[in-house]
């Protein structure tokens, strides 16, 4: 999102390259960091520090040093475990034979879907992408089936009362049994899916639409790999 120039040293001239636009800068992703404190040794910030610092304070040499230390540190290591006949099991990164080349194991080649699609980010090393559709629309419509479900219960309770009032003598005992029952208190509902309320699960209709949204989902994301494929 900065300007980018080209400089002539021939003649001194200087050619503007890059020049973004405001909208440009506007449209930029967020960049989120892992603060330094919680990083590992092996992570990119953390492991050349000192070269980092070396070249922000335009020391060539002294970064030149620091990148020597780095990659000689890494040859004595690589050389003990063929010694020892560790094999070395990256974390993230797999290697495909056929191409002789590493890859990323968590990568993610899909388009990125506005309308679905509301965060990327990283955790302990694996990108992840926070999605809307499956967690709004199962959420939505359990919070609705645990209120029918209420409204149900109270309904029920209401009517059982009812025939009570109606159908014993006044001189009844008001210690005798009866098939109704008085709900408890709804006033707090647990996220349990309205377990405590006496309720064994929600209604049919949320496992079936739990179903069929994963069922679409995995058919978008092998349409989406499948189109990834062509492209490349």
């Amino acid at each position: 999102d900065g300007e980018v120039h080209i400089n002539e040293l021939k003649n001194g001239n200087t050619e503007t390259f890059w020049n973004p636009t405001s909208e440009v800068r506007r449209q930029r992703l967020k960049r989120h960091i892992v603060l330094f404190e919680e990083q590992t040794d092996f992570e990119s910030e953390r492991l050349w520090q000192h070269v980092t610092s070396a070249i922000n304070k335009g020391d060539q040499h002294k970064a030149t040093q620091e990148k020597f230390v780095l990659e000689e540190e890494q040859r004595n290591a690589a050389r003990e475990r063929r010694e020892s006949g560790t094999e070395w099991k990256p974390l993230l990164f797999q290697h495909d034979a056929a191409t002789n080349e590493w890859h990323y194991k968590y990568e993610d080649l899909r388009p990125w879907d506005p309308l679905n699609d509301i965060a990327q980010f990283e955790k302990d090393g694996i990108l992840q992408t926070m999605e809307r559709h499956l967690s709004t629309r199962m959420s939505n419509h359990k919070a609705t089936c645990i209120n029918n479900q209420i409204t149900r219960h109270k309904r029920s309770a209401k009517d059982c009362r009812r025939r009570k009032t109606s159908d014993q003598p006044s001189n009844h005992s008001q210690n005798t049994e009866s098939s109704c029952s008085t709900p408890e208190s709804v006033q707090e509902l647990s996220d349990d899916d309205g377990k405590y309320l006496g309720f064994e699960s929600l209604c049919a209709q949320c496992g079936k639409e739990m179903n069929h949204l994963k069922e679409i989902h995995s058919a978008v994301l092998s349409l989406q790999k499948a189109q990834q494929d062509i492209h490349r």
